[in-house]
């Protein structure tokens, strides 16, 4: 398998990685510099020669996907390849000096967007210019059409659109740990619903509802008296969404609020 499949391997699984690139190399090496090899959890792709270089690469990248920084970033490894050095797996003597750069591959975010109508698509249309697994769900078939869609195919961000003609909250279950959900739905039933079985998912991230004070107001008093949800379980759904300052109603408008509102509980989850 190819380095840039290993990568995508990772990518498709939501598993975290390192990239391992021979960076530089003076005298002989095992190696040329470009050689790469990719570090999963348990599996390994790829070889940059061998050896102590590549077992203390495994080491320290696999040291990197088990205790992940907040803000991953790359780091340059030296090594020196004479029989005077002492190393950690046995002697390399080729007689030259190479340099192994190690690039983290964290699990890409995840947002979800339950209702892809006027205001639902300008912002699938901003998020898809993410790095970001996105999820586009919508009970009716004529919203998700492939030409109504076309606007996101030159997407970054991994997109998977789902129909879900009859019960939209069954999505809830399959979406990945921590998936930010966006709930804006054509229908205000719709809406409750997957509010309530929101609540009852556990693995998600943020959970945000699209509407008015009194929507949200009917709202909270039917997750508490039919859904038996307490006062702390309906605090997690965050409502209005969007920055508070901007009050345009216009589709594109809102979608770059929300957006933009997403993006500081991005950075909250960094710190």
């Amino acid at each position: 398998m190819t380095w840039v499949a290993a990568v995508a391997r990772l990518r498709a699984r939501r598993e975290s990685g390192v990239l391992v690139t021979v960076a530089t190399v003076r005298g002989h090496a095992p190696r040329d510099a470009g050689a790469k090899l990719v570090v999963g959890r348990n599996e390994t792709w790829g070889s940059i020669g061998g050896g102590n270089v590549e077992a203390v690469a495994i080491d320290r990248a696999r040291q990197m996907i088990s205790v992940p920084a907040p803000e991953p970033e790359p780091e340059l490894i030296d090594f020196a390849l004479n029989d005077k050095v002492t190393n950690r797996h046995g002697v390399q003597c080729c007689g030259g000096t190479v340099s192994v750069l190690l690039e983290p591959l964290p699990v890409v975010r995840a947002v979800a967007i339950f209702g892809v109508g006027h205001v639902g698509l300008e912002l699938a249309r901003i998020l898809a210019r993410m790095d970001l697994d996105l999820h586009l769900i919508d009970s009716r078939s004529d919203i998700l059409a492939e030409e109504r869609l076309d606007v996101l195919s030159d997407a970054v961000a991994q997109v998977h659109v789902h129909h879900t003609p009859l019960l939209p909250e069954e999505v809830l279950e399959d979406l990945p740990a921590g998936t930010h959900v966006l709930i804006m739905t054509h229908d205000h039933a719709e809406d409750a619903a997957l509010c309530d079985a929101a609540l009852r998912t556990p693995h998600l991230g943020s959970i945000g509802l699209i509407g008015s004070a009194a929507k949200w107001t009917r709202f909270r008093k039917r997750l508490s008296t039919e859904g038996g949800h307490d006062d702390a379980t309906i605090d997690r759904i965050k409502t209005p969404i969007g920055l508070p300052d901007i009050t345009g109603k216009e589709p594109a408008t809102i979608a770059v609020s929300v957006a933009a509102d997403l993006l500081h509980t991005f950075e909250k989850e960094r710190h």
